[in-house]
């Protein structure tokens, strides 16, 4: 089992590890225990993942002596909306939850992200767990303390900053994720190299065929150095006021295509559709090589996400989508863009006719 510590505000007791190994959860298990003592624990998961895994997770907490209760929602983004919360919280109170209640997200990133939110807000707080079983989960989603559920006329739009208590990565839910799940993760992945680490990205362009066939070996490498790269930037930029702004690289477009898809386009496929029309944008303003833009385009072809963005969706349509999002200032979208791989930056705001000429190329 390999260890990160995410080292915040010691005042604010929200430092914590993030324990990565593959077949780990008895000892997980065993350290929740010794660890996050609490009056009950509770797992919230989806129906699909309760399904493959909820019985052996609950089995293993109340092996070591914990009062455990497990809860289950709906599964997928659709589910991750106020009425769910409700419904959550409503059988938490039903199961006696109070204040000495730990919570346990085991799941995806919308478990992750529904999860994190119910513990910031439920009776003002309660302390949570991160067990994630996606490779989108494992490599991004659980680690930072960004919770949040989605309105209907955007992603995430409800939120809070709330950091778990620690992160449990277990590299062997990942031979039950289905393909398309496993592509998202890859999308993030990408992400990481573009932003941070060139020689993450060769490691990719020279390796895909055998990360998309789980070489576990490669994974568990894969996996920590995004974990280190992510929590580095955290621990620098908590709340997002700078340049853990670089993080959304891809996604401020990706999840405009995600809305006004109505979720039928993932969050892996939005944020790689999102990639590459940042690297054109990148490129056509001077900033990017065209043979960069090509590996960036490249990459994520080799890895399986798409390239083009539907032509049911309305290019107009997706960019009042952009006037929505969280990160915008004042009128300004906010783009994330590259110098080259491993050199990101934010930029002052972007044309939207400049927006939809590129939108329209990716058509």
């Amino acid at each position: 089992m390999r260890s990160l510590k995410v080292n915040l505000d010691k005042k604010t007791l929200s430092s914590y590890e993030i324990r990565i190994g593959n077949g780990i959860i008895d000892r997980v298990a065993l350290l929740i225990a010794k660890n996050f003592k609490a009056g009950r624990h509770i797992i919230i998961t989806d129906s699909n993942i309760r399904r493959l895994h909820g019985a052996k997770l609950e089995q293993s907490l109340k092996d070591v002596g914990l009062h455990v209760d497990i809860i289950e929602f709906p599964a997928g983004e659709a589910a991750k909306n106020i009425n769910t919360v409700l419904q959550i919280s409503e059988k938490m109170l039903q199961l006696g939850a109070d204040r000495t209640t730990t919570l346990i997200a085991f799941g995806g990133g919308v478990t992750g992200d529904l999860v994190g939110f119910i513990a910031s807000v439920f009776m003002r707080s309660l302390p949570y767990l991160q067990i994630p079983t996606s490779l989108i989960a494992q490599v991004d989603s659980s680690i930072g303390g960004k919770t949040a559920i989605d309105l209907p006329c955007g992603k995430n739009l409800l939120g809070t900053f709330y950091q778990p208590r620690a992160v449990f990565a277990d590299l062997s839910y990942l031979e039950t994720l289905p393909q398309n799940e496993f592509s998202n993760g890859l999308a993030e992945i990408i992400k990481y190299g573009i932003i941070d680490d060139d020689k993450m990205f060769r490691t990719l362009e020279d390796n895909m065929d055998a990360i998309k066939n789980r070489d576990t070996s490669l994974l568990i490498k894969i996996v920590e150095n995004c974990c280190r790269i992510k929590k580095s930037i955290v621990e620098i930029d908590e709340k997002e006021q700078g340049l853990r702004r670089i993080l959304n690289f891809g996604h401020t477009l990706g999840h405009a295509i995600e809305a006004e898809s109505q979720y039928m386009i993932s969050h892996g496929e939005g944020v790689a559709l999102g990639m590459i029309a940042a690297a054109r944008l990148s490129e056509n303003a001077g900033y990017l090589a065209a043979v960069e833009r090509e590996r960036i385009e490249n990459i994520i072809g080799m890895s399986g996400l798409p390239s083009r963005i539907p032509t049911t969706l309305s290019a107009g349509k997706i960019i009042e989508r952009l006037k929505l999002d969280k990160k915008k200032r004042g009128d300004n979208i906010h783009f994330v863009l590259v110098k080259k791989i491993g050199m990101p930056f934010v930029n002052g705001g972007m044309d939207e006719n400049i927006i939809g000429t590129v939108i329209a190329g990716l058509q």
